[in-house]
C-alpha cells in the first residue's frame, strides 16, 4: 500500500495572476491577455471544512496520470460513487484506488497492471476517507 501524506486545506484567499485565452496553437501577443487574478483555492476547494490535500507515494494509479509526488485535492463530503478515485483506509493502511461498488463487496482497483485489485468485504476494517476532486502535478 502507498504512503499518503495528508494536509489540511487552508480556508484563505490567495490570488495569483490569471492569463485567460492562452492558445495551444499559434502564439499570440502577450498584450492581448488582460491582467486578472484568480484565487485557485476557491476554484478547487468547494467545501473547505471537509477538504484536504494528500501527497501520493507510489505508482498504483500511474495509468490514470496520478504519480509519485502528485498532490490530490480530496473532499470528504462527496458521496463515493462507482468508479470514483478515493483515498481508502483498509485494515490499518491507506491506499488510493478506483472504487467499484458491488452488492456484496467493494473492489479497490489500481490503474497499473503491476498491482492487484483489493477485494473489501464486511470482514475488513474499511472506510473511504474522501473522493479525489483534483490532481495537482509538476510538469
Amino acid at each position: 500500500m502507498a504512503r499518503i501524506e495528508i494536509f489540511k486545506a487552508e480556508d484563505r484567499e490567495l490570488f495569483l495572476p490569471l492569463a485567460e485565452g492562452v492558445k495551444a496553437g499559434f502564439p499570440s501577443p502577450a498584450e492581448d491577455i488582460p491582467h486578472m487574478s484568480l484565487d485557485i483555492t476557491s476554484q478547487i476547494v468547494k467545501n473547505p471544512a471537509s477538504t484536504f490535500y494528500a501527497r501520493v507515494s507510489g505508482s498504483s494509479m500511474i495509468d490514470d496520470g496520478i504519480g509519485d509526488g502528485d498532490i490530490l485535492v480530496v473532499d470528504k463530503s462527496v458521496t463515493p460513487y462507482n468508479g470514483c478515485i478515493a483515498i481508502c483506509f483498509v485494515d490499518g493502511e491507506f491506499t488510493l484506488k478506483h472504487v467499484e461498488i458491488h452488492p456484496d463487496h467493494i473492489m479497490l482497483v489500481p490503474a497499473n497492471k503491476a498491482f492487484k485489485p483489493i477485494k473489501v468485504t464486511q470482514d475488513n476494517e474499511f472506510i473511504i476517507w474522501g473522493v479525489v476532486r483534483y490532481v495537482i502535478k509538476k510538469v
